[in-house]
């Protein structure tokens, strides 16, 4: 007998029909309190041997519809390695073809990041050299919002050292903006790395993994708990919706920011890119300047990172300030970008049986170190 489940943490799925294996209906359940939706995650057992063909019915009215194009879903059976399958959009449902070699396989949008492997990861980095633990604050789901700081001051006073900001998965359903900080994290970290360590000696991190862990645990698209998108809350944030960026700019105007990194996916372009601050007022040659030289140096360190496809610049003055990037490049005249990973494959360094995955976000996040050190002696 069939039996399809999304009972777990970031799950998300409904079952409409599952008894006929070569037509199972399913629909995509919404963020609460809101009309986003694509994020999908499920187990499917019972179908062992079985060539399933598995529609979801209201894929064409999702977030972002152009993102089925050329798209294909992860499944795995040992949930560590994803590997992608047989998809097709047409009129509006997106049809995932799949015949498990086992008794149960998952599949999902992307590979998921659950929010129990980010305690793993947050127990493992807060237990290495020159890492500190804080916890800003809590979610509405009463979460915790988890810091981390990497690095110390010169116990002479001597050096003053760069506010390096790091964050991740504002948008629940972009786990591999997750998979792409233990990638980073674990290199900053190691302490035998010549690049980090040339990195710790004029800076110091502060790294939050997960920006929305209510969302995740839910298994959302792109809100909080209380259907808040967190990157438009940069302006105001408040406590009673959007707890996580409230605490997290709070921490940030004690610190202070001179470099900024926000990590995404995006669901249509199947690419790595850099998304700049570049239409603030307060943006300047110099900051451009620097924009250009780190995308350069990441592109050297990674054959995955290119600087031809993106989005387009915002005209002067016309920049959102509601997004993270552009209010902190603007309250604090930093350099600010937005680094965005595709769900798709990546089109320019394709790989056709696990597409755009956990190990390349995780080497992605790594090479990011070669570009941080490439500019860290221009931010002054």
């Amino acid at each position: 007998m069939i039996s399809i489940t999304d009972a777990f943490d970031g799950g998300n799925i409904i079952v409409k029909n599952s008894g006929d294996p070569s037509r199972i209906e399913l629909e995509i359940r919404k963020d609460k309190d809101s009309d986003f939706y694509q994020w999908f995650y499920f187990k499917l057992a019972g179908a062992k041997g079985e060539d399933c063909r598995l529609q979801i019915l209201n894929a064409g009215n999702s977030a972002y519809p152009g993102g089925w194009d050329d798209y294909r879903a992860v499944a795995t059976y040992d949930r560590k390695s994803w590997f992608r399958v047989p998809t097709l959009y047409r009129d509006g449902q997106l049809a995932i073809s799949v015949t498990p070699k086992h008794d149960q396989i998952y599949l999902a949008y992307f590979a998921p990041y659950t929010m129990e492997q980010h305690h793993q990861l947050i127990a493992d980095m807060s237990m290495r050299e020159n890492v500190r633990l804080d916890v800003l604050g809590n979610t509405l789901d009463g979460q915790t919002i988890d810091l981390l700081t990497v690095g110390n001051e010169d116990p002479a006073g001597q050096i003053k050292k760069h506010r390096y900001w790091v964050t991740a998965r504002q948008h629940p359903g972009e786990t591999m903006a997750e998979w792409w900080m233990e990638g980073f994290v674990d290199r900053l970290t190691d302490t035998a790395d010549p690049v980090a360590r040339a990195l710790l000696n004029q800076a110091i991190f502060y790294i939050v993994p997960n920006m929305n862990p209510d969302g995740s645990r839910r298994g959302h698209l792109r809100t909080n708990a209380a259907g808040i998108n967190l990157n438009r809350e940069w302006q105001s944030p408040s406590l009673e919706k959007s707890p996580e960026v409230h605490h997290v700019l709070s921490h940030m105007r004690k610190t202070g920011v001179d470099f900024a990194l926000d990590v995404h996916g995006d669901e249509a372009l199947p690419y790595n890119f850099i998304a700049g601050c570049e239409g603030v007022p307060s943006f300047t040659e110099k900051r451009d300047a620097l924009l250009q030289s780190y995308k350069s140096a990441l592109k050297v360190a990674s054959p995955d990172f290119q600087t031809k496809y993106g989005y387009p610049r915002n005209p002067p003055g016309k920049a959102n300030l509601k997004i993270c990037a552009n209010a902190i490049g603007e309250e604090f005249g930093c350099l600010s970008m937005t680094l965005e990973m595709p769900f798709k494959d990546s089109a320019i360094s394709p790989d056709q049986r696990f597409g755009w995955s956990p190990e390349r976000c995780k080497l992605l996040g790594r090479a990011n170190l070669d570009a941080m050190l490439q500019v860290v002696g221009e931010l002054r």
